[in-house]
């Protein structure tokens, strides 16, 4: 009988509710895995207008077989010292190291992605170099026991594929056809390199002010990071 496998799934304030719970669909519907949702003290979290409560306690999780970290606005968890420190320690006690969208960099604020490729959302992207991450253009990509995904609707992919890492490709594809996963976008605009340039244009003017006052955040982050790494012990 396989064992059980433990998915860890801690959300935080400005998570991007598809970042997990479109993972989450699948490792529910996946045969002996069990995923828990969490977040500090269990407090309930707002993601998109949407409320998730009676969240499991993250300090009170003793250890994962999967940490899966969701992104969304990011810098508030980054910021979070509880947050990070279950971070640290739960990623200490997990077979695979996982994420999706800016997720990553979570995961490179907390130390765990220096040297390793890495994806995230496209136009977060390069900000994986701040934390001593490879950046990647892969939508699911691979580095070691790390598997992360890109942008938002990537984490399904990431999803089957770390499936498929757990219980075989042939489970992975069970889940894939129960859930009617057979994309086919009416348009072929989910990249810069394949949308319109008028439409990445528009996008990219809407959210550069954001974008810059993420990237002043993160620089903070990954300055006190290299501070407290040359401190003398």
């Amino acid at each position: 009988m396989p064992i059980e496998t433990t998915v860890l799934m801690p959300i935080h304030e400005g998570v991007t509710q598809l970042d997990f719970t479109g993972p989450y669909q699948f490792f529910f519907r996946t045969p002996d895995v069990k995923v828990i949702v969490a977040s500090v003290g269990g407090r309930a979290i707002k993601a998109n207008g949407l409320v998730f409560a009676e969240l499991a306690d993250v300090r009170a999780v003793e250890r994962c077989d999967v940490l899966c970290v969701p992104g969304g606005a990011c810098a508030e968890a980054m910021e979070d010292d509880d947050y990070m420190r279950e971070i640290k320690r739960l990623a200490s006690t997990a077979t695979y190291l996982t994420s999706v969208c800016t997720g990553s960099l979570i995961l490179g604020a907390a130390g765990l992605l220096v040297g390793k490729r890495a994806a995230c959302q496209w136009s977060y992207r390069d900000m994986l170099s701040l934390f001593g991450a490879i950046p990647d253009a892969g939508r699911v990509v691979r580095d070691g026991n790390i598997i992360t995904g890109g942008g938002i609707t990537a984490g399904i992919d990431f999803a089957l594929t770390v499936i498929a890492e757990l219980r075989g490709a042939e489970v992975a594809q069970g889940v894939q056809l129960g859930l009617e996963y057979a994309p086919s976008p009416p348009f072929q605009a989910g990249l810069p390199e394949i949308a319109p340039p008028s439409v990445v244009a528009a996008y990219t003017a809407r959210t550069a002010a954001v974008r810059s006052a993420n990237q002043r955040r993160f620089e903070r982050v990954a300055a006190r990071m290299s501070q407290l790494q040359t401190c003398p012990a």
